[in-house]
């Protein structure tokens, strides 16, 4: 294997596998259901096979240099086993939603083993008499968004019936790197990286200066939030205390076209209509286990995408906006809410649904690893926030439709509580992320989405006048 084929991890894979401690797990991914009878073991992991080609970072494991001044790289697996990663349960009869999700729950539980490829598919039969599912697991450092997409972007089609793809079983894997192109590999890495990181700012800094200004104050904006001389932390709340490795996973749906009415009546967009219930359904969860909530404001750490020029990837920034779990109104809360992501996207335009959707395909499970690889100041947020649009149209995997799919974020050290929202044929889908024994009632923080949507409609079918400043 030649030297050039090694690729090292990037400073960002290396924090994720040094965070992955503490009951804290580095990976994310989700729960797809579709209808119809569930095609077998054997057909599904044919048709992994056939789109591996696409991901060819999924054939690879971490190999680490025998000496210390290298980073550890990425290296084709010679013992890759697809029977391993691609598995197969049946829930008990009569299955159900609840069992699935507490089957999902056990499998994000779970560590990928670093000595293999970090990914796992599982094939759920008997979610009920007609559907079944599928739950995808990837680890943040497998999944970057630029040279790797998450396994259901390259598995879901928008057709119902594509044309069957040939298997070649012709692949072999080359063998292992030895230990001298390992320690020549590492040796020459850090030699560039001494040499070609000052070089490559200033470069960077001629061509770019406006994004290279950017980033330094991005930069220096978290190590003086990390030092404390940012600014001012999050508040403590109940949600924020030691995690355990195991977890609870909660769904609730909403109409899209609700959100969307929100952002039309009162303004703002719709990353600010989720923030909004979001803040509604954490009042609603406090209220239920008797704590104060006036007054209360948490903070939500929350993904961007945003639009920029030129062909590089498009990145994704992250912001930190309030959560005014102490305003009882649903409109106030909203109106906080905009001001806020207002100020903190001055100047910055946030990429727009469909753009997003056209230009990475189906989007939310790679959108949703690149969000969480951002850089977390870990004391200005009590709990992460993702709102991925995803496509409209319908999806299909071997010709099944999919139904919905649930969204699974991660835990960060000290936070029992994470959200993702993904939008997919007219419905918004509220992936909530517990830790199982710090949240036993993450039911009733679904049940406060629901609540919160309601809130927000009574208002808007109340009267509320559209506000002059919207955001799309």
């Amino acid at each position: 294997m030649p030297d050039a084929a090694l690729a090292e991890l990037t400073a960002a894979d290396l924090s994720f596998l040094r965070d992955e401690h503490g009951g804290a797990h580095m990976h994310v991914g989700g729960v797809a259901v579709f209808a119809g009878r569930a095609p077998s073991i054997e057909e599904l992991r044919e048709h992994v096979r056939a789109r591996l080609h696409a991901i060819p970072r999924y054939r690879t494991r971490i190999v680490v240099p025998p000496v210390p001044l290298g980073r550890p790289c990425w290296a084709v697996d010679p013992s890759f086993n697809l029977e391993y990663h691609v598995r197969h349960v049946a829930l008990p009869v009569p299955g159900g939603e609840g069992e699935l999700l507490a089957a999902a729950a056990r499998c994000f539980s779970q560590r990928l083993d670093r000595t293999k490829p970090l990914w796992e598919l599982w094939l759920v039969e008997a979610v009920d008499a007609r559907s079944f599912a599928v739950i995808t697991k990837s680890h943040h450092a497998l999944v970057d968004g630029i040279h790797a997409v998450d396994l259901m972007t390259a598995l879901l089609d928008g057709e119902r019936a594509p044309e069957p793809e040939r298997v070649v079983d012709s692949w072999l894997a080359p063998p292992l790197p030895s230990t001298a192109q390992l320690v020549a590999s590492s040796i020459g890495g850090a030699g560039r990286r001494v040499l070609t990181a000052p070089l490559r700012a200033v470069l960077d800094g001629v061509r770019r200066p406006l994004e290279a200004a950017g980033r330094l104050r991005a930069t220096s904006g978290a190590v003086a939030a990390r030092l404390g001389m940012g600014p001012a932390s999050a508040p403590p709340s109940p949600l924020n205390v030691p995690i355990g490795p195991h977890r609870r996973i909660a769904r609730a749906t909403v109409d899209l076209a609700d959100l969307k009415r929100a952002k039309d009546t009162f303004g703002g967009s719709v990353n600010d209509a989720v923030l909004a219930v979001v803040s509604g359904a954490v009042r609603h969860w406090m209220e239920g286990r008797g704590l104060r909530t006036a007054g209360v404001e948490l903070r939500a750490a929350v993904p961007v995408a945003i639009e920029r020029d030129g062909p590089d990837p498009r990145p994704i920034a992250l912001t930190y906006a309030p959560l005014p779990v102490g305003e009882p109104d649903p409109r106030s809360r909203l109106e906080q809410i905009r001001r806020a992501t207002s100020e903190a996207l001055a100047g910055r335009r946030p990429v727009g649904a469909s753009e997003l959707v056209a230009a990475d395909g189906f989007s939310p499970p790679t959108v949703l690893a690149q969000a969480s690889r951002l850089p977390l100041a870990t004391n200005r947020f009590n709990l992460l926030v993702t709102n991925i649009p995803g496509p409209q149209q319908a999806m299909h995997l071997l010709g099944r439709r999919m139904e919905r799919m649930v969204p699974v974020p991660f835990l960060s050290p000290g936070r029992s509580l994470a959200i993702a929202v993904t939008s997919y044929a007219g419905t918004a889908e509220f992936g909530l992320l517990g830790d199982l024994d710090k949240v036993d009632d993450l039911d009733v923080l679904a049940e406060g989405v629901q609540v919160a949507v309601r809130e927000l409609i009574a208002v808007a079918d109340d009267g509320g006048a559209p506000a002059s400043r919207r955001r799309r």
